[in-house]
């Protein structure tokens, strides 16, 4: 099984923007800390950041080819991309949307979530355990469409 981990706008400043809300691991620590788990679980995984929208539609639109599944951290762009979140709707591998900070606690702005109505699923608040309970239910939501799939379900 083969997962892309994305991730948004900023958050190749983690670990040294408002540590207070986001922590102090870096996205590399992160990222580390994502693989050691995929290895333990037998799954592979790619990861790419970026801070240009379009950029992250084409990744979107790639995983949908070449991955069975995507744990996404859209960053700001959870709040407002259209282009997003019309992304994750077109694709047929499940994307995982994760947060490290309890957004639904934070500023009435970070409330509006336009990707989650279109994601399989959503953690969130949770620092970096978002991104390992990410990659659990990406996991086990991929496996289940491929069951399904082989049962012509």
């Amino acid at each position: 099984m083969k997962v892309l981990v994305l991730n948004g706008p900023n958050l190749n400043l983690t670990g040294k923007r408002e540590p207070e809300v986001y922590g102090t691991a870096t996205l590399a620590e992160i990222e580390e800390k994502i693989r050691d788990l995929a290895g333990r679980i037998g799954v592979e995984t790619d990861f790419h950041q970026s801070n240009h929208e379009g950029e992250l539609v084409d990744w979107i639109h790639k995983a949908g080819e070449a991955y069975d599944a995507v744990v996404f951290n859209p960053g700001a762009y959870a709040h407002y991309s259209i282009a997003i979140r019309d992304a994750v709707a077109s694709v047929p591998v499940p994307v995982v949307e994760v947060h490290m900070s309890n957004v639904h606690a934070r500023e009435d702005f970070r409330r509006r979530l336009v990707i989650a109505p279109v994601s399989a699923g959503q953690i969130t608040g949770l620092g970096v355990s978002s991104y390992l309970l990410g990659l659990r239910a990406a996991v086990e939501l991929a496996g289940k469409r491929v069951r399904a799939e082989r049962n012509g379900t």
